[in-house]
C-alpha cells in the first residue's frame, strides 16, 4: 500500500498525478481515492497512516461497516485495518487558509475487503494547477472520489466527483451517516444507498477515526 499526498491510497505503484481523472483509468492502476486533488502539505496540514489489529478499532470498524452489507450476508468482521488520514491539508497555490480533512480506512478479514471513507470539513476542491482560484480553492477541475480496480470493469465514481458537488461529500453518504461512505472492494461492489432527503443531512459529520 502507498499513501499518496494527493488524496489517494494505491496498490503497488505511486500516483504522482495531481489532476483527477474519472474512473476507469486507461493505465490499469488500482487505487482508492477518498479525495484525489492537488494537496500541498507544504502550505498546511499533515498526512498520517498506520495499520492495526487493535481489537477496539476493529470492533468499531465492524459496526460502522455493517450497513454496507446486504441483508442476509454475514456482517463484516475485519481482522486487519489500514488507516490513512489527511488532516487539515491545504491545496497547491493556496492564497487562503482553507483546508480539508478526510480519511480512508481499508479493512479485511483475509477474504472480504472494504473501504470506509470519512469526510470532515471540506473547504476546497481544486489547486491552481487545475485552474482553481488561489483565494477560494474552487473552480477548474474539482476533486475525484471513488475507486478504480484496474480491470476496466470494476470501478466507482462517487456522485459529484469532478464537479463542485464534491465539496458536499461530508454532508452526503451511502450509509445514512453524513460524511461516511463504504464499499466492498474485494469484488468491487458499489452501493449508493437510499435516496437522501433534507432531514437526513447534518451540518456536523461524525468525527473521523483517530
Amino acid at each position: 500500500l502507498q499513501v499518496n499526498n494527493n488524496g489517494v491510497v494505491s496498490f503497488g505503484t505511486m500516483v504522482p498525478e495531481f489532476t483527477p481523472q474519472p474512473f476507469p483509468l486507461p493505465d490499469h492502476r488500482p487505487f482508492v481515492a477518498p479525495y484525489w486533488a492537488d494537496v500541498d502539505t507544504r502550505l498546511g496540514g499533515d498526512v498520517f497512516y498506520r495499520q492495526s489489529r487493535d481489537p477496539q478499532l476493529l470492533a468499531r470498524l465492524a459496526q460502522d461497516l455493517a450497513p454496507a452489507v446486504p441483508p442476509g450476508d454475514p456482517p463484516p468482521q475485519p481482522t486487519w485495518a489500514f488507516v490513512a488520514t489527511w488532516d487539515r491539508v491545504a491545496y497547491f497555490g493556496a492564497a487562503s487558509d482553507k483546508v480539508n480533512t478526510f480519511q480512508a480506512v481499508l479493512a479485511s478479514d483475509g477474504v472480504t475487503c472494504f473501504v470506509l471513507i470519512n469526510y470532515g470539513d471540506l473547504q476546497w476542491t481544486t489547486g491552481i494547477a487545475n485552474q482553481g482560484d488561489p483565494h477560494t480553492g474552487l473552480g477548474g477541475i474539482p476533486a475525484q472520489a471513488g475507486f478504480n480496480s484496474g480491470d476496466d470493469v470494476h470501478y466507482y465514481n462517487v456522485p459529484g466527483s469532478r464537479t463542485p458537488a464534491v465539496q458536499s461529500l461530508n454532508h452526503r453518504s451511502n450509509l445514512g451517516v453524513p460524511g461516511r461512505w463504504a464499499f466492498r472492494i474485494d469484488h468491487f461492489e458499489a452501493t449508493e444507498g437510499p435516496p437522501e432527503t433534507p432531514d437526513t443531512l447534518s451540518e456536523t459529520p461524525e468525527a473521523p477515526w483517530s
